[in-house]
């Protein structure tokens, strides 16, 4: 028999299939989260189709079903999401605009523009957490370096500044550390949010997924490292983080997914202080970096969670599956060729759980990660750290 393509007929129930049926979930961007997605998608019998900035992007290499296009498009994205059951992204930076249109004809985009513009404009989001009591940053708007000048007064030096829309990865963010750059954050001409500088003691990351029917789970709560704005390493579940601070992160992320009425994977980046209080640092709506960890560290992954998400299906456990956790992510070094490089990392423990995203290998790059798990956190940590280093070409044991 010929496949088949369905549809979803109703928002909160995933239909029977009668004979043999293909679920269509189209991902706009092909990254390594994508790429996450479909390795996650196979098992679950779903067929995944991309939108794809290039032909050779990451995600690109492994799936069959890949369109070439803009995403800033919206005849391209239009047409891409009519041969769709859902549609759900790798990255936030689909104009809003566009997703309400396809909204507005009845494709089911998840998350929808609604929840999701939380996640592209910090502006935006920074109004509604703060409408909602979420605890974060003293923040304001503001149009020119004078405005920045006066906030900066107000609350002391330094302060942030962060471009609302498209930055990632520490990219659109500047520390000002007095009225003299306040000018540097304006170059591109971008608009501005000015928040308080957070004298935090570490970062924290709160992931949560969400179904359109309102069922929801929360993984541990996970203690991330940034370098240079880029995330790392990170711990699961958290170190010396009790069990009332960790349950007060699930729920805070909880909440916020419910009231913003978020379908699929959220994470919420918070800061800790010193005296254990939390702030939310940003949001993001897809699956993230400092969940890759429960592809092997968990009973579910979040990208597995996700695709659940959208289609709305039960999600699934997300509890450890040993008592720490650790990944480190590969940043481009010195090897170009990573695959021959694992054959050092497996021989020497063969425990160890890699990734790798199919990327060319540019200095500083996301270009793969690893992970370990066991009862011992030195060791486990010391486990990944040295992998990812071989693989990045620090260290050579």
């Amino acid at each position: 028999m010929v496949a088949q393509r369905a549809h979803l007929i109703h928002p909160g129930r995933f239909p029977v299939p009668s004979g043999h049926v293909t679920y269509v979930v189209g991902i706009i961007g092909a990254g390594q989260l994508a790429r996450m997605m479909h390795q996650a998608s196979i098992g679950l019998g779903i067929q995944v189709k991309l939108l794809a900035e290039a032909a050779d992007s990451s995600a690109a290499q492994v799936v069959a079903d890949v369109e070439v296009g803009d995403y800033t498009d919206p005849e391209t994205v239009r047409r891409f999401a009519a041969a769709c059951d859902v549609v759900t992204f790798d990255h936030e930076h689909v104009p809003t605009a566009i997703l309400e249109e396809l909204a507005a004809d009845g494709i089911a985009v998840r998350p929808g523009p609604k929840a999701l513009v939380h996640a592209q404009d910090k502006a935006v989001m920074r109004s509604r957490l703060g409408a909602m009591g979420i605890p974060c940053p003293l923040n304001r708007p503001v149009a020119t370096p004078e405005e920045l000048t006066s906030f900066g007064a107000e609350v002391g030096w330094p302060v942030i500044a962060k471009t609302t829309r498209g930055g990632y990865d520490g990219k659109g963010v500047f520390k000002i550390d007095s009225a003299d750059r306040a000018g540097e954050p304006f170059a591109s001409g971008a608009d501005i949010l000015a928040e308080e500088y957070i004298d935090f003691r570490r970062e924290l990351s709160a992931l949560v997924v969400r179904s359109p029917s309102g069922q929801a789970v929360a993984y541990p709560i996970t203690e991330t490292v940034q370098t240079a704005g880029i995330c790392t390493e990170t711990t699961t579940p958290a170190p010396e983080l009790s069990e009332d601070q960790a349950i007060g992160c699930q729920q805070l992320a909880l909440r916020i997914a419910h009231e913003l009425e978020v379908t699929g994977v959220l994470a919420v980046e918070l800061m800790q202080r010193n005296d254990g209080s939390v702030v939310v640092n940003e949001l993001a709506m897809r699956p993230h970096n400092t969940g890759h960890w429960s592809i092997d560290g968990a009973h579910t992954s979040q990208f597995e969670n996700h695709l659940r998400a959208v289609l709305d299906l039960p999600l699934g456990s997300p509890t450890v599956r040993d008592e720490w956790t650790v990944m480190v992510n590969v940043l481009g070094g010195s090897v170009q060729d990573l695959p021959a490089a694992l054959l050092h990392c497996f021989a020497r423990d063969p425990r160890l759980r890699a990734q790798l995203y199919g990327k060319e290998v540019k200095p500083g790059r996301k270009v793969g990660h690893v992970t370990a798990y066991g009862d011992d956190l030195p060791s486990v940590r010391r486990r990944a750290r040295h992998a990812a280093n071989y693989l990045m070409g620090v260290g050579d044991e």
